[in-house]
C-alpha cells in the first residue's frame, strides 16, 4: 500500500511539474525591438498571443494604426492592437512548435517555434518550410 501512495505521489508531482515547465510561457513579453508587448495565453491545450501593447499605437492623423499589409482584404481595417499574432503552438520537447506567426509590418505569415532562452527571454523563430531558413528573434519578459 505505500508503494502504491509513494507512486500516485511521484505521478502527481510530475503532473504539476511538466503543467508548470509547459506555462512558463505565459504571461507578457516585449518584442525584440520594445514596440509591441505581446500577451501569451493559453485556450484549450494550445498555445496564443496577441498584441496588448504597442509605443506607438496611433498613425500621424492620431487614428488607430490598422492592419493594411494584410493579405486578407477584408482584415486590413482591423487595428493591430488586440491583433492575435501567434497561434495554435503545442508544447513539445521543451519547446512551442507547430505554431504560426504573424507580422503585421510585412502581412507574412511564418512557421513558428518558441524555445524559452532564460525565464525572462523567448527565442522566437520564424521559418518557411524548414526551420534551417529562418530567423531567430529574442523577446524578454515584460516587467
Amino acid at each position: 500500500m505505500k508503494k502504491l501512495g509513494l507512486i500516485i505521489a511521484f505521478l502527481a508531482v510530475s503532473v504539476v511539474t511538466f503543467a508548470q515547465k509547459n506555462d512558463v510561457v505565459l504571461g507578457q513579453w516585449l518584442n525584440k525591438t520594445g514596440e509591441a508587448k505581446i500577451e501569451i495565453y493559453k485556450k484549450g491545450q494550445a498555445y496564443f498571443g496577441k498584441i496588448i501593447w504597442l509605443k506607438i499605437p496611433k498613425d500621424a492623423n492620431g487614428n488607430a494604426k490598422l492592419d493594411h499589409k494584410n493579405p486578407n482584404e477584408s482584415l486590413r481595417s482591423k487595428p493591430i492592437l488586440g491583433l492575435e499574432m501567434l497561434k495554435n503552438f503545442v508544447f513539445e520537447d521543451n519547446e512551442w512548435t507547430d505554431g504560426t506567426i504573424y507580422d503585421p509590418k510585412s502581412g507574412k505569415t511564418y512557421s513558428c517555434n518558441i524555445t524559452l532562452k532564460s525565464n525572462n527571454e523567448l527565442n522566437i523563430r520564424g521559418y518557411i518550410g524548414i526551420s534551417l531558413l529562418g530567423r531567430t528573434e529574442t523577446w524578454s519578459r515584460a516587467k
